[in-house]
């Protein structure tokens, strides 16, 4: 069953140029799907979409889903390399990037017809988006979520949370990232208000909430701890119903500060595979024991494999990514309690996870080793209280070479976005290997085991990343 579709008067976006009514916000979209429809772009084109949420943005990811199209959300914070890697792995139909980028309307072609979240039935489901994501492997590849995975995730986030048409949710998430698709298709489908007021900033939070304009946040973990170093000792904003905490591990202590202060934090597990969220922890249970991520969704089947890998079934997994028996293997390692919640415990990858941001080591290594001064180069995650893990870089540097760290550092900077720029650097002359002649990344960790990390955030704003 679809949901209802929201009244036309009911505020989608709240912007601050003004509001964006459901109603306008479905005639705008059907003006772009028709726009799209008479230049050759309907039922199966991939369109990528740039640019940060808002009146325009959520119109044209409206419009393509009309249109019977699939959107390519880009990273407004990807480095240009970055955004030309992903570009030749999409190849898009389309890149839109405004309202003025769509194809120009023709005289006499009649609207697009399509599925699509605002006043549009719910079958057939086609694919909707096509987002990045490390697997378990490591290596970025490409997830395609349907309008039935984001439905489903949908219906099963209002059952466990209490979801619905009166809650205010910020648009605090690249849609990029499947916690920022998810929290808009989520807000259309419940028919919430997205309250938009740029890039996530502590300080636009932190006044947004003291004003009652909003209800509801996700987070990751990074910015939960920053919001807190701002907010002091003093209680939440008595407006704040649920701030949805996830995309990265977060440390039972960061919990328990944010539970003494009265934030309503449910702590969540998910993955783009799976639609996002896959196990969420209410406020009231993250409070009694911080840190388990608690039952299931309702609809999603979750197991824990002899090896501690976590398994997933349901309708919001990618179809392409499930075993011939339906389970998703996860790549994560999990237990449960006597209760039966759910507790992550670690990964079966080498994977970084930096303020919700999945990092390659690999394609980091790469970067350094193209320094004509570095023979070789092995990249780690360090734990870290706010940021759940920091990139650092273990480097060989050739005889007779000086000081390198600066001249990496700025090497990454151009050509990686900011979360994947190592935070801490040890050179050495070999790097320490098992017995199969394999990099013991263990050793390198340990490497770092003393270190102090700045928590001065990098340059290039906040952590681009998703529950």
């Amino acid at each position: 069953m679809g949901f209802p579709p929201p009244p036309p008067d009911a505020p989608a976006l709240v912007h601050p140029q003004g509001i964006l009514t459901y109603g306008r916000l479905a005639v705008r979209a059907e003006e772009a799907a028709s726009r799209l429809a008479a230049a050759g772009l309907g039922a199966g084109a991939l369109v990528a979409l740039r640019g940060e949420v808002g009146p325009d943005y959520l119109a044209l990811l409206h419009g393509v889903w009309r249109a019977g199209g699939a959107v390519a959300p880009l990273h407004p914070r990807w480095s240009p390399a970055e955004e030309r890697r992903a570009l030749e792995i999409l190849k898009p139909d389309l890149i839109l990037e405004g309202w003025d980028s769509l194809p120009a309307r023709r005289r006499g072609l009649p609207r697009a017809e399509g599925p699509g979240v605002v006043g549009a039935s719910p079958e057939p489901s086609p694919v909707w988006a096509h987002l990045f994501t490390s697997g378990t492997g490591g290596t970025p590849r490409v997830v395609r979520l349907t309008r039935r995975n984001l439905e489903a995730s949908a219906r099963g986030a209002r059952e466990r949370l209490g979801l619905g048409p009166g809650d205010r949710w910020l648009a605090s998430l690249a849609p990029a990232h499947v916690g920022g698709l998810a929290l808009l298709t989520r807000a259309a489908f419940l028919g919430c208000t997205l309250v938009w007021r740029g890039p996530f900033r502590v300080e636009t939070f932190l006044d947004a909430a003291r004003r009652g304009e909003i209800t509801h946040a996700s987070l990751v973990p990074t910015m939960l701890h920053r919001i807190l170093e701002a907010w002091g000792d003093r209680p939440a904003p008595p407006g704040l119903r649920l701030l949805l905490v996830g995309g990265a591990p977060a440390s039972p202590a960061l919990l328990e500060r944010a539970a003494a202060l009265g934030f309503p934090v449910a702590y969540t597990y998910g993955l783009t595979e799976a639609s996002s969220q896959v196990a969420t922890a209410p406020p009231g249970l993250t409070r009694r024991k911080p840190g388990t991520v608690g039952p299931p969704l309702p609809g999603v089947e979750v197991k824990v494999a002899s090896s501690g890998e976590i398994l997933v079934r349901g309708p919001t997994v990618a179809a392409d990514w499930a075993g011939q028996d339906g389970w998703l293997a996860t790549g994560d390692l999990g237990e449960w309690d006597s209760e039966g919640h759910l507790w992550v415990t670690g990964r079966l990858s080498d994977r970084i996870v930096t303020g919700g941001v999945n990092v390659d080591p690999g394609e980091v290594e790469a970067v350094l080793l193209s320094h004509p001064a570095v023979v070789e180069a092995a990249v780690v995650g360090v734990p870290d209280a706010e940021w759940g893990e920091k990139v650092a870089a273990v480097v060989v540097p050739r005889a007779g070479a000086g000081a390198l760290e600066s001249e990496l550092d700025a090497l990454i900077r151009s050509a990686l976005s900011s979360p994947k720029r190592p935070r801490a650097y040890r050179f050495v002359a070999v790097l320490p290997r098992n017995p199969n002649g394999k990099v013991d990344r263990a050793a390198l960790r340990r490497l770092f085991a003393s270190s102090s990390f700045s928590a001065s955030p990098p340059s290039g704003g906040g952590p681009p990343a998703s529950p």
